[in-house]
């Protein structure tokens, strides 16, 4: 089994050569003390106007080296890299001097011994030299990352990491930015069929001045981890939304529903919490729809996993699975007609009704909300079709059906 080691650098004159020679002394006990049987070393050069590729070129009987005439950026240097190598496990590495080559034992043996998809490791512990600002923006996304999936990991933008090539194709497209490591790892913890692990690293400070902004690539990591929320897992976005539009409905409508409950009428000025509790509400539903229906399309679409149990996680989910919808809409339509049938009794009787706003505001609320349901059921069966064609088009039939023309049976 091969490792690639990449090494990007911009303008690392002053290190360059030591990080070089340290990876390449590492090899050896890399082999010896892993599944490894070769390492390849390769530098690229991401538009540098020091003396980066003169220094580099010096290694060129053990290292290949890759050259940039113009800055391409962090990713898109690696990317090359992995792109020009056969090895079955990849990596990086910085070149600035904060991690440990022979690091690179433990991460291949994780990865191997775990069947891991990536493993990296994380700078964020006691023997981190890691500056306090980092360590807390760190912290801040790791926590995101958490609460968006029911994976984790503490050190988003490590930059000591393996990735097994086989699962290179499950979080690709990457950027070329500095924020392709935080956008790896928010794709690997937030796409289901993959397994991300991280161990504990010593991490020194950098040689030479660093080239993260710690507000203008913060807010990029910021953004690469809500594209990956949105890529694999809208709906926890959405039942955020809907959780905090439940709350403030609920305290909106609260002083309504109490004094209703102790004077059994409504004052006229309540009209504008009943609208506004009524929007609220209809918009809460609408958000946990679009939880249901997201998930379901990018299980249809993304997903290689098809297992029942996995698919049919969580009370949303099932809720909305099931015929429950239907039911829930039929109850609340009757009880919203139910609400106004003394008015409409009146209206064809007599021409008019004195039935008070508050009995139709709520009944508008309960159709709304019962069509909404009924229009997710109708959403839902679509999707059931389009799963069995997806499910059919995967297949090794479909295959056999295509490719030997006339044998249908």
């Amino acid at each position: 089994m091969k490792l690639l080691i990449a090494i990007p650098a911009l303008n690392e004159e002053e290190s360059i050569a030591e990080i070089i020679e340290r990876t390449l002394n590492a090899i050896d006990h890399l082999i010896a003390n892993s599944p490894l049987d070769a390492v390849d070393v390769t530098v690229i050069s991401d538009g540098s106007t020091d003396a980066t590729v003169e220094i580099a070129s010096k290694y060129l009987d053990s290292i290949h080296l890759i050259v940039f005439e113009k800055n391409k950026g962090y990713g898109a240097a690696i990317k090359e890299a992995w792109h020009q190598s056969d090895a079955e496990l990849l990596s990086f590495l910085d070149a600035d001097g904060t991690c440990d080559p022979l690091f690179f034992t433990d991460l291949c043996n994780l990865i191997i011994e775990k069947d891991s998809d990536i493993v990296l490791g994380s700078r964020l512990n006691k023997n981190s030299e890691m500056p306090l600002i980092r360590r807390v923006g760190n912290s801040i996304f790791a926590f995101l990352l958490s609460f968006l999936s029911s994976k984790s990991t503490k050190d988003t933008a490590s930059g000591m990491r393996v990735i097994q090539r086989k699962s290179l194709a499950e979080i690709m497209p990457l950027p070329d930015g500095l924020h392709f490591t935080p956008a790896m790892s928010a794709r690997a913890v937030l796409h289901e069929d993959l397994k991300i692990d991280e161990i504990d690293m010593p991490y020194k400070e950098r040689e030479g001045e660093s080239k993260l902004s710690v507000w203008k690539d913060g807010l990029r990591f910021l953004k690469v981890i809500l594209e990956s929320s949105f890529l694999y897992r809208p709906d926890r976005l959405f039942e955020a939304f809907a959780l905090i539009l439940l709350v403030i409905g609920i305290s909106i409508l609260s002083l309504p529903a109490f004094y209703y409950i102790k004077n059994g009428s409504l004052e006229e000025w309540m009209i504008y919490r009943l609208i506004t509790g009524n929007l609220l509400g209809i918009l809460f539903l609408l958000f946990l729809v679009g939880s249901f229906i997201s998930k379901r399309i990018i299980r249809i679409s993304l997903l290689k996993n098809q297992d029942p149990i996995r698919i049919e996680g969580g009370i949303i989910y099932r809720f909305f699975s099931s015929n429950y919808p239907i039911y829930l809409a039929g109850i609340i339509t009757i009880i919203g007609i139910y609400l106004i049938k003394d008015s409409l009794f009146d209206k064809l009787t007599l021409g008019t009704t004195d039935e008070h706003w508050s009995r139709y505001l709520t009944m508008s609320f309960f159709v709304s909300a019962a069509f909404i349901l009924i229009l997710s059921k109708i959403i839902d069966y679509i999707l059931n079709l389009v799963q069995a064609r997806v499910k059919y088009l995967r297949s090794d039939l479909f295959s056999t059906y295509k490719n030997s023309p006339g044998k249908f049976v």
